[in-house]
């Protein structure tokens, strides 16, 4: 093996490190999927104009479809024990897999950020509640200078988790999802006792051309377009396939659906009981001001710190870890990450409903879709399931291709990225509306579901006429 291109936390797992079964994967999604981006996510869509019922089919149709790219690409984990970053040098060189592991530790870094940010309201309010004098932002402010001590003091937590290693995250994960669900209950109950049935008969907001239902399926299968590419980080670490298939089709979809419906009542019985509509998780409790309501918003800290040390903090640390790996370990990946996602400002992307449902959801899902459309091509239909997995290890073997990149995945990634780039510009406001046609805009809707399509067809012609030898399957 290179030194360049391994490192301890990107070789193979040993069976000695095979321990996760079925229900470590069910409850890491559980913990990942109860949330308040996923509660946002349902929220957000009430506030674009969908009944609660359409909202919440569409979560479920949603995480069904993205599901099935998780579970296929999750074998490779189970079968040769190997990272995302490992895997995607198969597709675009040992060099090249460089390009897409950092586009999604990228968003990882934001989606860490955006996790911290919403740690940080439900700590600030939780110390407001125990009558600490803390202030709001002011008019034309995003954000307050004791909601940003908050947001570091949060993020700094984080830190612990990476340093002691991913089996940390897995103790985490089997604690706190019980924790999480009976939290969730126990809202619901509180909310329906309050407010009755009446709130699921609340009129939908008017939005003008109707709810965007395409380009919000698109936006909510984006939402877990990260995991689906970097699933073998976990799966490698699964007994047999049948414990990541089986956990992972438990811990997603129906838990996705079911806690998005805590979003909706909470969503509409805030407007019900308190005359204004909150967005937020953290907005509803400091609402209702009790005891119950502090115990909710350490809930939500808890929540936070569970789906983003999984989902954000995991991924980046392999994923810049393979950017120089005998220079950066799973630890210093990760606090480069944590680092990174100090940059970005989620109280701007957290405006508005829309900026978070369609630029965010929908412009990196389009990006992480045409890298999911290549590398099921490649291990599915290409190799047909087969690695040769110490090439993947060494320069000038057999994944080399032009100076370690694939000139073909370049071009299949371009194909399915590019043509959504217009529609993305205008819906994100870097155009003005009415710059592009409605073809472009009818692209960027479908993004994800577009770049995936186009980019695997592309490269599966061009890597068809490929003669491979066969490799025989890793035995575990």
């Amino acid at each position: 093996m290179s030194d360049s291109l391994s490192n301890e936390d990107l070789h193979p797992t040993r069976p000695d490190q095979r321990t996760w079964r079925w229900k470590d994967f069910t409850a890491l999604w559980i913990g990942m999927v109860v949330c308040v981006p996923t509660y946002t996510m349902a929220s957000s869509m009430l506030d674009q104009g969908f009944s609660w019922g359409h909202a919440v089919f569409l979560v479920l149709l949603a995480n069904c479809i993205v599901l099935v790219p998780m579970l296929l690409i999750g074998r490779v984990g189970v079968q040769y024990g190997i990272p995302f970053p490992v895997l995607a040098r198969a597709s675009f060189g040992v060099v090249g897999a460089s390009l897409p592991a950092v586009m999604r530790g990228l968003v990882a870094c934001g989606w860490f950020s955006i996790n911290c940010y919403f740690g940080a309201l439900a700590l600030h309010s939780f110390l407001v509640l125990v009558g600490l004098p803390l202030a709001g932002p002011a008019p034309g402010e995003s954000i307050s200078t004791s909601q940003f001590v908050c947001f570091l003091a949060f993020w700094a937590l984080h830190l612990v988790f990476i340093w002691r290693g991913l089996e940390s995250v897995r103790v985490l994960e089997v604690v706190a999802a019980p924790l999480m669900i009976a939290a969730s209950v126990l809202l619901v109950v509180y909310l329906l006792f309050k407010g009755g049935f009446a709130i699921f008969d609340l009129p939908t907001k008017g939005v003008e051309g109707g709810p965007p239902t395409w380009a919000a399926l698109t936006g909510l299968v984006g939402f877990w377009a990260t995991l689906a590419l970097n699933i073998p980080d976990f799966t490698r670490f699964a007994r047999t396939q049948k414990d990541q298939v089986l956990g992972q089709a438990l811990g997603l979809p129906l838990p996705m659906a079911l806690f998005s419906m805590v979003g909706v009542i909470g969503f509409s019985a805030s407007s019900l009981l308190y005359g204004k509509a909150q967005l937020f998780p953290d907005g509803l409790l400091a609402q209702m001001g009790s005891f119950a309501a502090g115990v909710g918003l350490l809930v939500i800290l808890l929540a936070n710190l569970t789906t983003n040390v999984a989902a954000n903090l995991v991924s980046p640390s392999y994923d810049f870890s393979n950017l120089a790996p005998s220079k950066i370990s799973f630890r210093m990946g990760g606090l480069l990450s944590a680092l990174l996602g100090l940059l970005f400002m989620p109280w701007k992307l957290l405006a508005t409903s829309g900026d978070y449902l369609f630029t965010w959801l929908g412009g990196y899902g389009t990006l992480l879709g045409a890298i999911a459309g290549i590398l099921l091509v490649d291990f599915m239909v290409v190799r047909r399931g087969h690695l040769a997995v110490d090439e993947l290890y060494r320069r000038g073997g057999r994944y080399e291709y032009v100076k370690g990149w694939n000139p073909h995945a370049l071009i299949a990634f371009a194909l399915g990225v590019l043509p959504c780039l217009p529609g993305y510009l205008t819906v994100s406001g870097v155009l003005a509306q009415g710059a592009v046609g409605p073809l472009w805009l009818t692209i960027f809707s479908s993004g994800w579901f577009f770049s995936l399509t186009v980019a695997g067809i592309y490269y599966g012609m061009a890597m068809g006429r490929e003669v491979l030898r066969p490799v025989p399957s890793a035995a575990h």
